[in-house]
């Protein structure tokens, strides 16, 4: 029983006839309440059959307080008292009501002031006016008669002056008269115009009110109080001639009360960004844009492959991109699957940032949205997916309702969904007859609503409550329409296409609900698509049409000026505008877009050649992180196997590129921060084994001779974040007892030992071996807590289970993984695939996989459910070297991708498919074999180490080199000039800073290195489409598909 229902019943049976009332309640007769059911109640069936039903159930109760939800009740001013805050909560949400519940404070004085100025002038044209004229003749308009005259004329209803215009009633679902507005649009107009009336009128708005109003009782809050044609009365009599004479020379009350003034800010034609700065493929159709809310060049694109992809354009680079997948195959339903079955192409409808920019949210064209959280501009994680709809999800938008982040969605099953950003549905909005094609949140001072318009041109609004829409009316066209505020949520607009191809751009009077303005220029063409629009500067509207971009200033209908931005766009391109509105992004006909700019804008974008219409970006081939079949860069002129990859230019046009980027080359100490671990130099151990605290406070190495080493950073004035850092010298840190981290190797040959190391995830426990058992150590005391796994054979490689810090994988000498439970000390597996020992271990949760690496150059994948093996790859070694040295794994932070890392090459491969998609051998500058490689904390970048010294830092999706740091950077003379050669044998990075990385020396020594302040990274990636490879150019990778044909250097 709702709650309406229980005041309403109890109120009921308090008023009825007492006597007859209290007779049924004593004697228990039956028969009496059956009579008062049907004489006194049965008016309750005619307009809710439910109501009635209730109270027939109560009546049949010996007495009514059995009732469960009734029980509370104890009199009848109780529950008088409850009902009449609620109907107070109902009245003020009543968008009807506005301006009639708030009452002026007046002086006692001050009514008695305005009743004599209504009586002066009531009477200032009588020839006889009376003496003392009684109040009531303010009642009716009139004159008054000569003594010996007529009666006074009959009374007419007028409203002399109105304060506010009132709408025109029309039919529930018919068109906007020209201008005048449908009964339910003045609902919209008092909830949106008068947004601060109480506070109780938010808290009946955002958490949805205990009282709810039935259907056919919807149409009573909406009806107007006035009459239909304010103003226009019939005058039937000279008295009424006279009263428009005074009127006429007297400026209207609503003229005076309202005046119209807008301040015009001086502005040109200059500011409008029409100037073609670059163009940028993207590879498939671009079905969605959106600027970043605070950096004005980081532009976020949806495609119509599913991909989204997170562009820089100030340096024209991709800084992340995620190709379409279902983040949890086991959740998805039935329809779902049916659908990827029937049409497996997946395509984003609409992308977009939350207004802080800390989420990104895609809508996709089956059923799911996808909302990932922003970590910094390159580093988008899986927040949450959302199976929102039933078909097509057509739009997404973020709204902040009573302080809190949601998405509101709309789809093809004709609902509107409200969600929190952990997937809980909020609200759910019903009332459309056709799809919902777009939503438009919005708020006016603290009222939160939400626009939504069908396929059908239907318009409704909704606030956050599950009460029904506040409006429903008709768009121009009737078809598919999109409706914006301008930027300072003054003025409101719409832009849509009718089926005949007719498209309407128009601004509309929220007050009244009607159109107010009607834009010229558009034309009706026979076309497949919808207009598309955006607004800027709250002066400035843009609309892509025929190929062109048209401009309008908002307060003049005509036509402002257009352009083709030089070619190629859309018949009906997307257009959105930064935040600023000195950069619009534009989809083009190629696969791609354009940037236009106006004068302010170019400072941000990077331009270069004489013409800045004709410069192309110079990551056109920029592939999309995550994408496994991403578009693939040419080498020497030669296509490698990709979709959406641009056709190459001229000659002459990549070499003008590679002219304007330079490798960034560190050759000097003074090029960066350095430090070196103090009481590392122990040269008769070198560093083979070195990690990173997962707190980012510590480095932890782990030397040939089996002895751990931790050097820890303090918190001071000169650190205050007490992470790791290049700038300031760590403590070598020693537990008071003064033991040290150090494995049994009684017995063992450390020559020939493998060491190997794990952390616990929280940095509380260290396991470690150096051919002997392995150790689990205490990080605070460095005792040892146990040992077990006694060789033969001995192990090579450590690993935590990411779930489960108790199952640790471990990779033996002879081959063989043990998963081993610690806990209770056994073997609870053994795998077996390898033909040499174990080199590599690399757990996915994402893909419920470890995939494993040995000295065979092979791969396997194993289900870590059943520990089955899935697949074994042999690794493409290039022709003429050896197959090898230690082969090492890690999974990047999609947990799909995977690096391999041989000392012949680095390799990444789509662990979902297995299959290799990029490969980069050494060469050039870099020719040494790889001794180490890992990927920074973000996977955007990938350091390698080499056996001559240096070490390279790559780009992590193009695997092309964005700077190479010398060894003199990093050591001093005498060591480059001693007997024995020293180099990185392993490399770690920070876990939150993707520009520090530590390495281990052959030497015994541990530094950490960092690019200086002032430059913030290691250098840039070269240009993607870069074929011409020379000194100073960046070294070249392959794309392929699995198989790998000889490179040709």
């Amino acid at each position: 029983m709702s709650s309406l229902s229980r005041e309403l019943v109890f109120l009921i049976l308090q008023f009825l006839e007492e006597e007859k009332f209290k007779e049924s309640v004593h004697k228990q007769d039956k028969a009496k309440a059956v009579e008062i059911l049907v004489s006194d109640l049965k008016v309750f069936s005619t307009f809710n059959d439910e109501l009635y039903k209730e109270i027939t159930q109560l009546l049949t109760l010996g007495n009514f307080r059995e009732n469960e939800q009734l029980s509370k009740y104890g009199d009848t001013r109780t529950a008088r008292n409850i009902m009449l805050i609620e109907l107070k909560k109902l009245i003020e949400a009543n968008p009807l009501f506005r301006d009639k519940l708030v009452f002026p404070a007046l002086k006692s004085s001050r009514l008695r002031t305005l009743i004599n100025q209504s009586l002066n002038w009531q009477h200032q044209l009588c020839k006889n006016p009376r003496p003392n004229p009684d109040i009531k003749t303010l009642f009716t308009d009139h004159t008054c008669t000569p003594p010996n005259g007529p009666l006074a004329p009959t009374a007419i209803n007028l409203a002399v002056a109105k304060l506010s215009t009132p709408p025109t009633m029309v039919a529930a679902h018919g068109p906007f008269p020209p201008t005048a507005a449908a009964a339910n649009a003045n609902a919209l107009a008092g909830w949106m115009a008068n947004a601060s009336v109480s506070s109780s009128v938010q808290a009946a708005v955002v958490n949805a009110s205990s009282i709810p109003v039935p259907p056919n009782q919807v149409p009573m809050l909406k009806r107007p109080l006035t009459p239909t044609a304010p103003g226009m009365v019939d005058y039937q009599s000279t008295e009424h001639e006279q009263l428009l004479k005074r009127l006429r020379p007297t400026q209207s009350v609503e003229e005076v009360t309202y005046p119209i003034a807008r301040h015009q800010a001086s502005w040109s034609l200059e500011d409008l960004p029409r100037t073609v700065a670059f163009t940028i493929r993207q590879g498939s159709p671009v079905t969605s844009m959106d600027f970043h809310p605070a950096h004005p060049t980081v532009l976020l694109v949806g495609c119509n492959g599913g991909e989204i992809t997170i562009w820089e354009l100030g340096s024209q680079e991709i800084l992340v991109s995620r190709a379409f997948k279902t983040w949890d195959s086991s959740s998805v339903s039935p329809a779902f699957q049916a659908a990827s079955v029937k049409e497996p192409a997946i395509s984003v409808n609409k992308v977009s940032w939350s207004p802080d920019g800390n989420f990104v949210g895609a809508a996709f064209n089956k059923h799911l949205v996808h909302l990932y959280a922003c970590h910094g501009s390159n580093d988008l994680r899986q927040q949450t997916e959302i199976e929102a709809h039933i078909g097509s999800v057509n739009d997404l938008a973020f709204s902040i309702p009573n302080k809190q982040l949601c998405i509101v969605t709309c789809g093809d099953d004709k609902l509107i969904k409200v969600w929190d950003i952990n997937g809980r549905r909020l609200f759910n909005f019903e009332g459309h007859e056709a799809s919902v094609y777009s939503i438009c949140p919005h708020h006016k001072e603290n009222i939160q609503f939400i626009f939504s318009t069908a396929v059908d041109g239907k318009i409704k609004a909704w606030l956050y409550d599950n009460i029904g829409s506040r409006v429903d009316y008709d768009a121009p066209g009737h078809y598919c329409t999109t409706m914006l505020y301008s930027a300072d949520g003054s003025r409101l607009f719409s832009c849509g296409t009718s089926k005949d191809g007719e498209s309407f751009l128009v601004e509309w009077n929220e007050s009244e609900g009607a159109v107010k303005r009607k834009y010229s220029g558009l034309i009706k063409k026979k076309s497949h698509g919808v207009v598309q629009f955006d607004t800027t500067q709250n002066h400035f509207l843009a609309v892509g049409e025929d190929g062109q971009i048209k401009f309008w200033d908002m307060d003049n209908v005509n036509l402002l000026t257009s352009t083709d931005a030089e070619g190629g766009l859309l018949s009906f391109p997307r257009l959105r505008f930064n935040k600023e509105g000195n950069l619009l992004a534009v989809t083009t006909a190629d696969n791609g877009f354009k940037i236009l700019s106006n004068n302010a804008g170019l400072r941000y974008v990077k331009v270069s050649g004489p013409s800045v219409a004709t410069n192309a970006s110079p990551v056109n081939l920029k592939v999309e992180r995550s994408s496994p079949a991403r578009p693939s860069p040419i080498i020497n002129g030669v296509e490698a196997m990709g979709r959406g990859v641009e056709k190459p230019r001229a000659v002459e046009e990549v070499v003008e590129k590679s002219k304007s980027w330079q490798l960034t080359e560190i050759l000097d100490t003074i090029q960066c921060q350095l430090v070196t671990m103090p009481d590392s130099g122990d040269t008769s151990s070198k560093v083979v084994r070195l990690l990173y605290t997962n707190s980012g406070v510590g480095v932890l190495a782990l030397g040939a001779n089996g002895v751990q080493k931790l050097w820890k950073w303090v918190r001071n004035e000169h650190n205050p974040s007490g992470k790791a850092t290049a700038s300031v010298a760590p403590q070598h840190w020693q537990p008071s007892s003064g033991l040290l981290m150090s494995n049994d190797v009684s017995g063992v040959n450390l020559e020939e030992a493998v060491p190997c190391i794990a952390l616990s995830k929280n940095d509380s426990y260290v396991m470690s071996a150096c051919g002997g058992k392995i150790s689990l150590f205490n990080m605070m005391t460095f005792k040892v807590m146990t040992t077990f796994m006694p060789p033969p054979p001995a192990s090579t490689f450590l690993a935590f289970h990411p779930q489960d810090n108790n199952i640790i994988a471990i990779g033996m000498e002879d081959s063989t993984i043990h998963i081993y439970n610690v806990r209770v000390d056994e073997v609870k597996s053994k795998l077996r695939g390898h033909q040499k020992r174990i080199t590599g271990l690399a757990f996915s949760t994402n893909l419920n996989m470890l995939v494993s690496s040995g000295a065979d150059a092979q791969i396997c994948l194993w289900n870590i459910d059943t520990w089955e093996k899935r697949k074994l790859v042999q690794i493409q070694i290039p022709s003429g070297k050896a197959p090898n040295g230690d082969t090492r794994v890690q999974f990047h932070a999609d947990q799909i991708r995977l690096l391999v890392v041989h000392e012949s090459q680095l390799a990444i491969y789509d662990a979902a498919k297995v299959e290799r998609i990029r490969q980069w051998i050494p060469q050039d500058s870099l020719s040494s074999p790889i001794s180490y490689a890992a990927y920074s904390c973000n996977s955007q970048l990938i350091y390698a180490s080499f056996m001559d010294g240096n070490i390279g830092v790559f780009d992590a999706d193009t695997l092309r080199l964005g700077c190479r740091i010398a060894p003199t950077a990093y050591l001093s003379q005498s060591v480059l000039n001693g007997s024995h050669p020293v180099y990185p044998l392993v490399v770690a990075t920070h876990p939150f800073e993707p520009n520090q990385l530590a390495v281990g020396l052959s030497d015994g020594s541990v530094k950490v290195m960092e690019p200086m302040e002032s430059e913030g990274k290691w250098g840039s990636a070269p240009p993607a489409d870069n074929g011409i490879l020379g000194s100073k150019t960046g070294s070249s990778s392959v794309a392929s598909n699995h198989t790998v044909e000889p490179v040709q250097r």
